[in-house]
């Protein structure tokens, strides 16, 4: 006799409200990462490493179904202040002002920035635009001695980082 498996023993469950149990939505499975990466990543974790800073990006940024700009505020020892989805926009992009990304900084008191945003529509290739604000936050940023160390594009499993590419 063969096993004919249920939903529920092949999917991930959520419990709703009454505690009774459902399948998990892929919505519902993002945000539940979101929130590991949140308890496990805090302030003061140690961003010093690209490889970390991948990871941590992809699960906050990875199955968005718009733009949202983000910057991680460092300390001079690359760890962690705060995370800030400073804009959200629609599927093709997001006003990013580099006025309020220079108040943060100043308000978390940030010695650098990586910035990142997703490309929802999967294609990870840099676009004049990502280029031009890129510049843009980095000339104002270094007016007030704040490096920026990178920005990344996550466009579903694939990431593009300016600075491996040479272009901070």
């Amino acid at each position: 006799m063969s096993h004919i498996s249920s939903p529920a023993e092949s999917s991930l469950l959520v419990r709703d409200a009454r505690g009774r149990y459902h399948s998990a939505t892929a919505n519902q499975i993002l945000a539940a990462a979101r929130q590991v990466v949140d308890q496990k990543m805090q302030r003061g974790a140690d961003f010093s490493s690209p490889a970390d800073v991948r990871t941590y990006l992809r699960a906050k940024l990875a199955g968005l179904d718009h733009e949202v700009f983000a910057v991680l505020f460092l300390d001079n020892r690359h760890r962690l202040i705060e995370y800030v989805e400073m804009f959200r926009g629609t599927l093709n992009g997001a006003s990013v002002h580099p006025r309020e990304v220079v108040k943060e900084a100043l308000r978390l008191n940030a010695a650098a920035v990586i910035l990142a945003h997703p490309h929802p529509s999967g294609n990870p290739e840099l676009s004049q635009a990502d280029r031009m604000i890129t510049r843009q936050l980095r000339e104002a940023l270094a007016l007030i001695e704040v490096r920026t160390l990178d920005h990344f594009i996550i466009a579903g499993n694939s990431t593009v980082s300016f600075a491996e590419r040479g272009l901070l």
